[in-house]
């Protein structure tokens, strides 16, 4: 599967699985099972190696940083989590809130009422 795609894309690839889970501890500063945590707290779901071993992309190493500032400013674990999760789809919710905006304006013959 990795084979087939050229090594440059992958490293350019924000969810591409690079880092194992010792390497992606040292990277946040924490423990191994402070990952083991989040992930049984559902806020992130590392890949699989052929061999088992877990696996994170810099996209989940981003959400696990978040977490573990909130977790070191005194948040229990699963609350960190469950408002990393929600800062997450508040975020989302906003993008494509702005992209039906922007394609309402650009559509011919539409007005938002009471713009002018």
């Amino acid at each position: 599967m990795t084979a087939d795609i050229p090594l440059s894309d992958r490293l350019d690839d924000d969810d591409y699985p690079a880092y194992t889970m010792g390497r992606a501890a040292e990277m946040l500063g924490t423990t191994p099972a402070f990952l083991r945590a989040i992930g049984e707290a559902r806020l992130i779901t590392p890949l699989r190696s052929e061999g088992g071993h877990r696996r994170y992309s810099r996209y989940q190493l981003r959400i696990a940083a978040r977490a573990r500032e909130l977790v070191d400013r005194g948040t229990p674990i699963e609350a960190a989590c469950r408002i990393v999760i929600l800062e997450d789809q508040l975020e989302e919710a906003q993008r494509i809130n702005a992209e039906y905006r922007r394609a309402g304006h650009e559509a011919p013959g539409n007005s938002v009422p009471g713009a002018s």
